[in-house]
């Protein structure tokens, strides 16, 4: 994909494959819902989370964005990046809010304000910063012949 596509696509997408790294080295792979922040993937979650105790110890993350069912449709986004920690109450209240109006479809804060300020009280929010990015579309190759 292109710079210009890759951008469309993530900011099309809502959810996520997160990937950090387990205190014995193995992935940790979980979805999520994102937001976009400056442009950038964040995410929130819980204090006590695993994906958190792992970022704790290591900040490098994997986020897959993937869309298509068939072979032929297959298109996605690989960011590999380091997670920012933010633990200031009213950024991981922006942050919280911005992935909820993605993931819910809604775009009136009245109306999630207090959903977001009510779970946000334990949670911390990340923001990536990507170090690599990896992208296909197999929508872009030959379509197969017809039978």
């Amino acid at each position: 994909m292109s710079d210009d596509e890759v951008t469309a696509f993530v900011r099309e997408s809502r959810k996520l494959q997160l990937g950090t790294i387990n205190p014995d080295g193995t992935p940790h792979m979980v979805t999520m819902f994102y937001g976009l922040i400056d442009g950038r993937i964040g995410f929130w979650t819980y204090g006590k989370a695993q994906k958190t105790r792992n970022l704790e110890r290591d900040h490098r993350v994997t986020c897959l964005i993937e869309a298509g069912d068939d072979y032929f449709d297959l298109r996605g986004v690989l960011v590999y990046g380091i997670a920012h920690l933010v633990d200031e109450p009213k950024e991981i209240l922006d942050i919280g809010m911005n992935v909820t109006k993605r993931m819910t479809g809604l775009r009136d804060a009245d109306e999630l304000r207090g959903y977001v300020e009510q779970t946000g009280r334990k949670r911390v929010a990340y923001i990536v910063e990507p170090t690599r990015v990896v992208s296909w579309d197999h929508r872009k190759l030959a379509t197969p012949a017809s039978a």
